[in-house]
């Protein structure tokens, strides 16, 4: 069975610092892609970052270009997410998907995506 499963999420102040785990399983994780997604109340899901398991290639967006890293653990099965500085802006649920097509993962339609995890909440202070 495939499974992602989130954690880490939590409280923290503005210009402070979490880091989210993707624990994954059921997967041929050579083929695949690896995605954190992000759903503020209101909006849309957006793209964070992406990292191709193979070769460790990584994209972000913009917006957190710069201040979050990802990154994985081949050992573990585990994908991170290093968040610092982060910003009342960042607030939202973020998720951890997996699809074998980069294309998708950095650019969507997210709905195709193959396996997507619950969900972990981030919500920074001002």
């Amino acid at each position: 069975q495939v499974q992602l499963v989130e954690s880490g999420g939590g409280l923290v102040q503005a210009g402070g610092s979490l880091r989210l785990s993707c624990a994954a399983s059921g997967l041929f994780f050579s083929s695949y892609v690896m995605g954190w997604f992000r759903q503020a109340p209101g909006k849309e899901r957006e793209f964070v970052a992406a990292i191709r398991w193979s070769d460790g290639s990584t994209y972000y967006a913009d917006s957190v270009k710069g201040r979050f890293t990802i990154s994985r653990d081949n050992a573990k099965n585990t994908v991170y997410l290093q968040m610092n500085s982060l910003k009342p802006e960042d607030t939202a649920v973020y998720y951890c998907a997996a699809d074998r097509a980069w294309g998708t993962v950095v650019r969507g339609p997210y709905r195709d995506l193959e396996v997507w995890g619950r969900g972990t909440l981030v919500t920074v202070s001002a």
